[in-house]
């Protein structure tokens, strides 16, 4: 009984340290990591993975709610509950461009959160018009192209993407401003070979 009990609770470990270890591969590189490469972060061989997790779907699921439901509508939340409508609107742009396109979380989780994070994208992008900080023409789609191309950024390592990606953001903030003003920017990133 007792190895019986070590086994599960072995199970159980070896369950928890990889989704900890898919949560951050996923998050800082995107969702191209390989099964195998999770598997040896983790310490445990690929069979193990796929013991647990019989798919990259499975894992890339269970990961995300391992995260909990903060995906794109708890960014929008945090983004509406600040004091200041154009502080919350540049944090959520700004924070759904920094995370690596948050390439792709599996698409049930994604239809689950998308209508959501809408409704209350909208009501940001409303009070942030209403304080006469964000621009008056501004629409919802102006957003999601913005961060379309975001997801567009191609560059040769993750470091340098997120820092393409971090310019890109500065840039497409300012320019969302009803008056813009003149700010330091983050360094270019070098993504021309």
């Amino acid at each position: 009984m007792t190895a019986e009990v070590r086994q599960r609770s072995d199970a159980r470990d070896n369950r928890g340290r990889i989704l900890a270890v898919a949560r951050a591969a996923f998050a800082a590189e995107g969702l191209g990591v390989p099964i195998r490469e999770i598997a040896r972060r983790a310490e445990v061989g690929p069979a193990t993975v796929y013991r647990h997790f019989p798919t990259k779907e499975a894992l890339l699921t269970a990961a995300a709610a391992a995260a909990g439901p903060a995906l794109c509508s708890a960014i929008v939340e945090r983004g509406l509950a600040e004091a200041d409508p154009w502080h919350g609107f540049r944090h959520v742009v700004g924070e759904l461009m920094r995370r690596p396109a948050r390439r792709r979380p599996p698409t049930g989780y994604l239809r689950s959160d998308r209508e959501r994070t809408v409704r209350l994208l909208l009501r940001l992008i409303a009070s942030a018009k209403a304080s006469g900080e964000l621009r008056a023409d501004l629409e919802l789609e102006d957003v999601v192209v913005a961060l379309m191309a975001n997801e567009g950024i191609r560059a040769g390592s993750p470091a340098v993407r997120a820092a393409a990606s971090r310019r890109f953001a500065a840039l497409t903030i300012e320019s969302f401003r009803a008056r813009p003003e003149p700010a330091a920017l983050p360094p270019a990133a070098r993504v021309l070979s």
